[in-house]
């Protein structure tokens, strides 16, 4: 589940691998989808996570950022 945090506004979770090389296919589909969604979040990793943070410009999460959210939910499950 994605966190919706204020100040400012944005969305965020934290994904936990087993495995660095893990993380590396990972980021690779995370890089594609923001080329074709036009969407870059910002993004942390360490040795077994990665941390993406949505920030939101309107009053609420739009349709975009949700299927956007989704899709890297997706690729997170297929690991």
């Amino acid at each position: 589940m994605w966190n919706k945090r204020e100040s400012p506004l944005r969305i965020e979770k934290r994904f936990e691998f087993e495995e660095y090389s893990k993380i590396s296919t990972f980021m690779e589909k995370v890089e594609k989808l923001c080329k074709e969604k036009d969407i870059y979040p910002n993004i942390s990793f360490g040795k077994n996570f990665v941390s993406l943070s949505i920030f939101i410009d309107n009053k609420k999460t739009s349709d975009k950022e949700k299927e956007f959210s989704k899709e890297i939910d997706k690729f997170y499950l297929e690991d």
